[in-house]
C-alpha cells in the first residue's frame, strides 16, 4: 500500500484524537508508521480515540496548535518524517457560537504549524487538510475546482478559506524553493463512518437516537450532499503524501478528495438507506429548525486528483451506508472489538481499491 512509504516512518498527525484523526492513525498503524499524535483535547463524549484506546498504541501529546512554543519543542524532539495537518475547530454551529475560537484555530493554528516548520526547517513531508468549505460557495451545480475562489458567507467558511491563504503565503514566502519541507493540501467534503460522535452531524444524531429506538429530528431533508466514507478522503490523503515524498511537481499544489458523482444523495435519502440497517418504526420526522446558515449543495471536481495522482473514489453508496451502519450497532449491541472491527474495515477497503486495481494499493 502506497509504495509501503509509510512503513517504519515516523508520522506526526495534528488532530488525532478526532473521528478523521482517529481512523488516520488507525490506519497509519496498519501500514507500519509510529505515530506520534498532537490534539488539545478529546472532542466528544464518547469519543473514537478512546474507544480504539490509540492512546496506548502511539506517542500521544496533549497541546493546543495555538502555541507555537509548544509545536516547535515537539517537533523539534520528534522530528517526524510525514505530517499530515487535520488540528481544526470543524463544527459550523460552534463557528456560530464561538467565532474568535474557530477563527483562531484554524487561521492562526494552521499558521503557527507552519512556522514551526519554516523555523526548524528539518525534512518533512506536509499534507495540510483543510476543507471543501475553503471554496466560496455559490452553489453551482458542477463541482469546485481546485482553482475556484476561497471564501464563504459563514464564519466556518471563512476561517477555511483563511488557512488556504496562509498556506499559499506561506509557500510562496518560505518554503516553494526549500530543499526539506514538501508541502500540500488536502480538501475533502462531508464524511461519514463509525466513530463520529460530533455535535450537529446527521449519522450521529441517527444512530444514537436509533440506538434507543427513538425517531431523529432533521431539518434539512432536501439538502444535497456528495456523502463519503471517512477512508475515501484518508486514502487521497495518504496517496498524497507517499507521492509528493517522491515528486517535486506536486510541491505546493492543492487537491480535491471526494466521492463519484451519483453519491450525491438528500438527506431524506441517506436516513431512509440507514434506517434498513435498525429495526426501528418511523426512524424519523422533519423539522423546519434551522437556526444558521447552510448551503444546500456543494459538491468537488476531483479531475486533477485522477490526472496526477490516479486516484479516485472506491466506494459505492452502498459500500458507504454498509460499513457506516455495521461499526455503529456493533458497537451499540457490544459486539466484538471494535478496535479489531475498524482495522477489518480498513483492510476491505483496500482489497475493495486492489480489485479496481487502483494505484496506490501497490507496494
Amino acid at each position: 500500500m502506497f509504495n509501503d512509504i509509510y512503513r517504519g516512518k515516523k508520522v506526526l498527525v495534528t488532530g488525532h484524537t478526532g473521528f478523521k484523526g482517529s481512523w488516520l492513525t488507525t490506519w497509519l498503524l496498519k501500514l507500519g508508521a509510529e505515530v506520534v499524535g498532537v490534539s488539545k483535547d478529546i472532542p466528544t463524549n464518547p469519543s473514537i480515540f478512546e474507544v480504539l484506546k490509540l492512546e496506548e498504541r502511539i506517542t500521544h501529546y496533549s497541546a493546543d496548535i495555538r502555541d507555537l512554543d509548544k509545536m516547535i519543542e515537539i517537533f523539534r524532539l520528534e522530528k517526524p518524517d510525514f505530517l499530515f495537518h487535520l488540528a481544526a475547530q470543524p463544527i459550523v454551529s460552534t463557528s456560530y457560537e464561538n467565532p474568535i475560537e474557530t477563527l483562531s484555530s484554524n487561521i492562526m493554528g494552521t499558521a503557527n504549524i507552519l512556522e514551526t516548520l519554516r523555523i526548524l526547517d528539518n525534512p518533512i513531508t506536509a499534507v495540510m487538510i483543510t476543507s471543501d468549505k475553503a471554496y466560496d460557495n455559490i452553489e453551482q451545480v458542477w463541482g469546485y475546482k481546485e482553482s475556484d475562489a476561497m471564501g464563504g458567507k459563514d464564519i466556518y467558511s471563512g476561517s477555511k478559506g483563511g488557512a488556504e491563504l496562509v498556506i499559499k503565503s506561506y509557500y510562496h514566502s518560505f518554503f516553494k524553493n526549500s530543499k526539506n519541507i514538501r508541502l500540500a493540501i488536502g480538501r475533502a467534503g462531508n464524511v461519514i463512518g463509525g466513530g463520529d460522535w460530533a455535535k450537529d452531524r446527521i449519522v450521529v444524531d441517527c444512530v444514537e437516537a436509533w440506538s434507543r429506538n427513538k425517531r431523529v429530528e432533521i431539518r434539512s431533508p432536501k439538502a444535497t450532499r456528495p456523502w463519503q466514507h471517512v477512508l475515501e478522503p484518508l486514502s487521497g490523503y495518504l496517496d498524497l503524501g507517499a507521492e509528493l515524498h517522491r515528486r517535486d511537481e506536486l510541491h505546493g499544489e492543492a487537491f480535491n478528495f471526494g466521492p463519484r458523482a451519483e453519491q450525491n444523495h438528500t438527506v431524506l435519502q441517506l436516513l431512509t438507506d440507514l434506517a434498513k440497517y435498525w429495526e426501528i418504526d418511523e426512524p424519523y420526522q422533519v423539522t423546519d429548525n434551522i437556526p444558521f446558515h447552510e448551503a444546500g449543495l456543494l459538491k468537488l471536481n476531483c479531475d486533477k486528483a485522477l490526472f496526477y495522482l490516479q486516484w479516485q473514489s472506491t466506494m459505492l453508496y452502498p459500500d458507504t451506508i454498509r460499513f457506516t451502519s455495521e461499526w455503529y450497532y456493533n458497537y451499540y449491541k457490544e459486539i466484538g472489538d471494535i478496535y479489531t472491527k475498524t482495522v477489518e474495515q480498513i483492510g476491505e477497503y483496500e482489497n475493495l481499491a486492489k480489485k479496481q486495481s487502483l494505484k496506490w494499493t501497490t507496494n
